[in-house]
C-alpha cells in the first residue's frame, strides 16, 4: 500500500489528474476506496461501455458461468485527449512506467 501511495503522490506532483474506472457497483467502489484509502474519483462503468470502447472488456468462464470483466489498465491521456502511454494487465499493476513518463514530461514542459 505504501508503494501505491508513493506512486500516487508522484503522479499528482507531475501535474496529472488521477481517475479510476470500474465496472463494479458504486457500493463496491466505495468499499474499495475506504479499504485502500483512495482519494481520487472512482467512476462507474457498470454497463461496460467505456471498458469496451478502450478494448478492455474480457469474457470469462468461471465454472460454467459466463461473465464479462475489465482487464486492468493504466492510461496516460494528454491534455489534448490522446492516449500517450498505456499499460495493460500485469504491467498495469505497477504504475512506475507511467510515473516516469509523467515526471519526464513535467521536466520538458
Amino acid at each position: 500500500m505504501r508503494n501505491f501511495q508513493q506512486n500516487l503522490e508522484k503522479l499528482e506532483a507531475a501535474d496529472t489528474q488521477v481517475l479510476g474506472v470500474s465496472m463494479d457497483s458504486p457500493f463496491a467502489n466505495y468499499a474499495f476506496a475506504e479499504k485502500n484509502d483512495v482519494k481520487f474519483p472512482l467512476l462507474g462503468d457498470q454497463s461496460g461501455t467505456a471498458t469496451k470502447e478502450y478494448g478492455l472488456l474480457q469474457d470469462m468462464d468461471i465454472k460454467g458461468v459466463k461473465l464479462q470483466s475489465a482487464r486492468r489498465a493504466t492510461f496516460l491521456i494528454g491534455k489534448d485527449g490522446k492516449i500517450e502511454e498505456m499499460q495493460v494487465d500485469r504491467e498495469a499493476v505497477d504504475p512506475t512506467k507511467i510515473v516516469t513518463v509523467c515526471e519526464r514530461k513535467k521536466k520538458t514542459s
